[in-house]
C-alpha cells in the first residue's frame, strides 16, 4: 500500500467557547489530517518541529499514540511549541491567537523515502512561508521527481492578507508542484476577491494545475478540470465546532486515494472527476463527523 507523507505546522489548540477554555489538543492544519489517516490505519509520516518542552512532548506522543511515524519530527531548543487559542462564535467557526516562539535554526528534518505513488499532503502558511521554504520546497520537489501524488490544500487565512503580494509567487510556485488544488470558496475569497468558483479556476488555478477540488460548506464540493465539472453534495449536520472541517476534508480525500488504489497516472485521466468522486464523498464524511465535535479528528475505530 502506497504511504502519506504530510508535511506542516504543530501546535497546541486551545479551543474557547463564550470566552471558557473546553478543550485542549494538539493540533495544526496536516498535522490534524495525519491523525485522522493513522486513526484510519493509513501508514503516514509526518514532517514538522516541535519545541524541546512539555507539549512538544504531547504533541509527539499524540502523533505516534495514533499511528502516524514521527521520524520526520524534529525538536528544537532555545524556543517553545507554538499555542493557538480558537475562540468560537455563534456559527461555531473560530477566530484565533497564535504564540510562537521559534529558534533561528528550523526543521532541521532528514528527508523520508517517497516512492510513486504516494502522496504528499501540504499546504497552509507553513508550505508559503519565506522563513522555512528552503527546508520545505525540497520535500515537494523530491516528491515530484519520485512520482508521488501532490496534493495542496491552499487553506489561506485572512491574518496573512498583507503579505499575499510577497507570497502569491509561491502559492503558485505550490500550484505547479500539486496535482491536485484545494482550497475552500472563502480562501478564495480573500485570496482573489471572488467566490466565483468557475473564474477562481479558469483564472487562477487551471494555467498551473488542472484537478481543482474547491470545498463551499453547506454547498458542498466541486471538482473541476478542464472537461468538466462534479457536485459533491453536503451532510446535513448541526455543528459543534468547524475547526477540523477543513483538515478532516484532506485526510477524507486523500484515504479515498490510498484505500481505492488510485495513482497519479489516474489523475491525469480524461474520466478522473468520476475517479475522485468516491475520495472526495469520504472527505465529506471525515468533514462531517469532525464537525459534530471538539475533536480535530475522527475518531478511533
Amino acid at each position: 500500500m502506497s504511504k502519506v507523507i504530510g508535511i506542516g505546522e504543530t501546535v497546541l489548540d486551545i479551543v474557547f467557547e463564550n470566552d471558557v477554555p473546553v478543550s485542549a489538543k494538539p493540533g495544526g492544519s496536516v498535522y490534524n489530517a495525519m491523525i485522522s489517516l493513522g486513526r484510519r490505519g493509513v501508514k503516514s509520516l509526518f514532517v514538522s518541529e516541535v519545541g524541546n518542552d512539555h507539549i512538544g512532548g504531547i504533541i509527539r506522543r499524540f502523533l505516534v499514540e495514533n499511528g502516524v511515524d514521527d521520524a520526520g519530527l524534529c525538536s528544537f531548543e532555545g524556543g517553545k511549541s507554538p499555542l493557538a487559542l480558537a475562540f468560537l462564535d455563534a456559527d461555531r467557526n473560530a477566530q484565533y491567537t497564535f504564540y510562537k516562539d521559534y529558534p533561528a535554526q528550523r526543521l532541521q528534518f532528514a528527508m523520508p523515502p517517497i516512492e510513486q505513488n504516494d502522496v504528499l499532503l501540504f499546504g497552509s502558511y507553513f508550505a508559503v512561508n519565506k522563513v522555512i521554504r528552503d527546508k520545505v520546497e525540497p520535500l515537494i520537489r523530491t516528491a515530484k521527481k519520485s512520482g508521488a501524488m501532490l496534493y495542496y490544500d491552499v487553506n489561506f487565512r485572512a491574518s496573512h492578507k498583507h503579505e499575499l503580494n510577497a507570497i502569491m509567487p509561491t502559492i503558485i510556485e505550490n500550484y505547479k508542484y500539486a496535482d491536485i488544488v484545494k482550497g475552500s470558496v472563502e480562501d478564495f475569497e480573500i485570496m482573489y476577491g471572488t467566490a466565483d468558483v468557475q473564474k477562481i479556476y479558469t483564472e487562477y488555478v487551471a494555467p498551473c494545475c488542472k484537478l481543482f477540488v474547491c470545498t463551499m460548506g453547506k454547498d458542498g464540493v466541486l471538482l473541476k478540470n478542464v472537461d468538466g465539472e462534479a457536485h459533491i453534495p453536503a451532510r446535513p449536520i448541526k455543528p459543534v465546532s468547524t475547526i477540523g472541517a477543513g483538515d478532516s476534508f484532506n485526510a477524507g480525500f486523500v484515504y479515498g486515494l490510498i484505500t481505492n488504489k488510485i495513482t497519479k497516472s489516474d489523475l491525469y485521466r480524461a474520466d478522473v472527476l468520476s475517479v475522485i468522486g468516491r475520495p472526495a464523498e469520504y472527505g465529506v464524511e471525515f468533514a462531517s463527523e469532525v464537525c459534530q465535535s471538539y475533536e480535530n479528528y475522527v475518531a478511533k475505530q
